[in-house]
């Protein structure tokens, strides 16, 4: 009999990427997880032992739990969140099954450090315009939702990386950045291991507007200009990343969902209204 409590992989996957997703709490014991070293997108490890202290950082949040197979583990916290007055769900037949499905999970080895807080921390130069925004979109949404993002000089992002314990993105000799006709979206994508054939159509966008390269897709000019224009509308980096995340989770649903619809004016007629 299956828990009244659970999502299905097909489900999860659907609100992977969406600023709707639920908070995801992997609670693999550490043997499950050495089987298959890697993460739901999004997701953060804990151990079920400790739930006592960190259950109350989900309050009023929903929380999807993956334990191995999306027993024992995950329907016992489910049930003791529950409790609690927080609405979790287990995913069905756990993390095995997100797996064999082939759905998109990220290798724990490529995260960089998390900071007190449980957060990873990232760094580039200022005053960003399409790649240092597309970069911490695909992190908030796939990597890592609580994220933080430090905006310095060009002279000073090495010296506040080594400082600060952030990774640096998206300046010349790091490792997360441009290699060869790549820009630093595709390099994450390819080593976060979130290649699809969703993100593939966005990356194609932001490298076409990051490299002036606008005929690699249709919609690079329109990334471009927006990007600039939001530039010049906040003099606070973070605040322009902020209003920049809806352009990106825009961009993701179109080219998920929409990329065939059209659309035109005059509006057709309904039959119903036609006299």
């Amino acid at each position: 009999m299956t828990s009244p409590t659970e999502i299905t992989v097909n489900q999860l996957s659907r609100l992977i990427g969406l600023p709707s997703t639920p908070a995801i709490v992997d609670i693999r014991i550490d043997e499950d997880f050495a089987l298959d070293p890697r993460l739901i997108p999004g997701s953060r490890r804990r151990n079920y032992q400790d739930l006592d202290q960190w259950m109350g950082l989900y309050a009023g949040r929903k929380v999807i739990i993956v334990c191995h197979r999306g027993k024992k583990l995950s329907q016992g916290v489910v049930s003791l969140m529950r409790n609690e007055g927080i609405e979790a769900e287990n995913l069905a037949l756990g993390f095995e099954a997100w797996a064999e499905s082939g759905q998109l999970a990220i290798a724990q080895e490529k995260l960089p450090e998390r900071d007190s807080k449980g957060r990873t921390r990232w760094v580039t130069r200022a005053r960003p315009k399409i790649d240092r925004i597309a970069c911490p979109w695909l992190i908030r949404r796939f990597v890592d939702p609580d994220a933080s993002f430090l905006f310095v000089s060009p002279a000073e992002v090495e010296q506040v990386a080594e400082k600060f314990g952030a990774a640096p993105f998206d300046i010349e000799g790091a490792f997360w950045s441009h290699r060869g006709e790549d820009c630093s979206f595709d390099t994450m994508l390819k080593e976060f291991g979130l290649q699809s054939e969703t993100l593939s159509r966005l990356a194609a966008i932001v490298r076409g507007a990051d490299t002036a390269r606008p005929e690699l897709a249709p919609e690079a000019a329109g990334l471009l200009a927006a990007s600039l224009g939001l530039s010049r509308m906040y003099r606070d980096d973070a605040e322009q990343l902020s209003a920049s995340m809806v352009l990106y989770d825009a961009l993701y649903r179109w080219c998920r969902d929409a990329t065939e619809e059209t659309h035109d004016w005059p509006a057709p007629k309904s039959a119903a209204g036609t006299q």
